[in-house]
Parts: structure tokens; sequence; C-alpha cells
């Protein structure tokens, strides 16, 4: 039984599987967008969140933390003085994942996942809900006042 396991398996042994997320995150960081199957995008995905937030840190221990997983200098050189800094308002949610028609060979679902590059706008919502529907009338009068 699988009691509070989380993660999907992907067919493979658990060194097996480790290194190959470790290769696929190097990868994605490298190139900022990878074409890859459906689940093996999901997977990833946890992974990329946890490495951008690590170099939101910035600091050595989550260097190091991130090293674990990334054994490139160079391209955790990159997380943390390039892509990283990107996300600074952003509170997650850094990638996109986009299906695309299914492998010929296999017929397996297919996916690019990329990094998110549109802005974050923070939505303020202080307003109740009578005031919104007054603002919302004040707005409309004032709109056909000037029509």
């Amino acid at each position: 039984m699988r009691h509070n396991k989380s993660g999907r398996r992907l067919g493979r042994k658990p060194d097996h599987r480790q290194h190959m997320m470790q290769n696929m995150v190097t990868s994605f960081f490298e190139q900022e967008r990878i074409t890859t199957t459906v689940t093996r995008a999901k997977e990833l995905r946890k992974l990329v969140d946890k490495m951008i937030t690590f170099g939101k840190r910035g600091d050595l221990h989550a260097r190091r933390q991130v090293l674990r997983v990334i054994h490139d200098q160079k391209v955790v050189a990159k997380l943390f003085e390039m892509i990283s800094p990107r996300y600074t308002e952003r509170p997650g949610g850094y990638t996109r994942i986009i299906k695309i028609e299914n492998r010929q060979g296999d017929n397996a679902p297919m996916a690019i996942i990329e990094l998110v590059e549109e802005g974050f706008v923070a939505q303020k919502d202080d307003t109740t809900d009578s005031e919104k529907s007054a603002g919302d009338k004040t707005e409309k009068s004032t709109e056909a006042v000037t029509a």
C-alpha cells in the first residue's frame, strides 16, 4: 500500500527517477522551456517551483540546497542571478504547462513546460461588497454624463 507517499512513480526505480528529475530541472533552467510528457511536466513543476523559491531567498544555505538538485554551477548562477529576480513579487506559480499533440511513437500525451514571463499584478480587495456596488453605480452615472 502507498499510504502517505506523494508523487508519481513514472515507471522507474527511486534512484533513476531522482536522477531523471534532476537532469530535467537542469535542462529546464538552461533552456527555460522543455517538451516532455504531461505527467513528467507536472512532477517537474514541483521541483522547479521549489528551486525558484530558494533562488528568491538568495542566501548561502538556499544556494547549497539548490546545488543538491542542480549539479551545474553555471545553471545555479543563472537561477540565482537572472531567473529568480524576475519573480520577487510573484507568490508562486512560476511555470505554465501547455498540452500539445500526442507523441507519434507511443501516443503519449505531450506538453511544453515553460516559465511564466508576464508580470504579476497583486489585486487589492479592501472594499466591501456594498462599497463596490456603490462605486459601480457612481462610475456608470459619470460615464453617462460624459457621453
